[in-house]
């Protein structure tokens, strides 16, 4: 029997990702936008131990395992390796990690090959918490949502910092391209993708994609989460270009937070608190009028 999606396809099924998993459906379509001729560098995470398991893996493309920190340091050199051999006008060098490989324990690592100007895409996976090591929050977490180490109790509604802002840290770099998008919107993530491997030097795409498993939320509801996230102004869709704001994706009538957060576990326990709730639909409303939403 001839297997069409096994070559059509560059990320491709029996991986051990979790139902529903937006990681896998968005890893999915990066990889088939960039196309054959791209080498991966992928940071530890749910990415890696699910994709890839030693002596199988579900991609199609050279993909190297480094630490949880550094990606983006090994693509940098396997960007500089074909530079020396000419070839970098023929080969793609994507570096990807999850929301903590990006925003904290690898910044540094991003920050040294945006400055450095390596032609490389960096995407960010996030799924906004340590979903592989047990669900901690990381930079990334978004506010009052309840982690293990972020737990609501009697004296916390779960974390009390808001999303660490890496698009902008990243554009701050004054690097060519740098965007956000999510799983619920696929053509956008195409197209994004698209953009950035057209440009000359370092870029960056952060990729919003709902982790069943972390955000106790049902796994057939994955996308509609996502298109909530977006749609209410928690996860603006933006794109910066050498450090300027050049398109964002409008709203014309938001949705209220609770919208999005009742479909999800983590928080739950803000349903009932009216007041805290209100402080969530504080932050969406900041961000639609920053990025100028509507």
């Amino acid at each position: 029997m001839e297997r069409k999606h096994f070559t059509e396809n560059l990320y491709v099924s029996g991986h051990t990702a979790c139902s529903g998993c937006g990681q896998s459906m968005a890893v999915r379509i990066v990889m088939n936008t960039a196309g054959k001729n791209t080498m991966v560098a992928n940071s530890t995470g749910c990415l890696e131990v699910f994709s890839t398991k030693a002596p199988e893996t579900a991609f199609g493309v050279p993909w190297i395992h480094s630490l949880f920190e550094n990606s983006a340091a090994v693509a940098s050199g396997i960007e500089a390796a074909l530079k020396h051999l000419g070839t970098l006008d023929k080969i793609k060098v994507i570096s990807q990690a999850g929301d903590g490989g990006t925003g904290d324990i690898g910044l540094q690592a991003i920050s040294g090959m945006l400055e450095r100007g390596h032609d490389i895409l960096f995407v960010c996976y996030d799924n906004e918490a340590y979903m592989n090591t047990g669900i901690q929050r990381s930079g990334l977490t978004p506010f009052y949502a309840n982690t293990t180490t972020s737990p609501v109790g009697k004296n916390s509604f779960g974390n009390p910092q808001v999303k660490k802002p890496v698009v902008e840290i990243c554009a701050a770099h004054h690097i060519p391209y740098s965007a956000t998008a999510s799983v619920g919107n696929p053509k956008d993530i195409e197209r994004k993708v698209k953009k950035a491997l057209s440009i000359r030097g370092p870029k960056y795409l952060q990729i919003h994609v709902p982790c069943p498993l972390g955000w106790k939320s049902e796994p057939s509801q994955t996308i509609e989460i996502a298109r909530l996230a977006v749609a209410c102004g928690l996860y603006p869709l933006v794109e910066y270009e050498y450090g300027k704001l050049v398109r964002v994706n409008k709203l014309p009538a938001a949705k209220p937070v609770a919208d999005y957060l009742k479909l999800q576990g983590r928080f739950r326990h803000l349903l009932k608190k009216p007041e805290e709730l209100k402080r969530v639909q504080e932050v969406a409303d900041k961000n639609i009028e920053y990025y100028g939403l509507k």
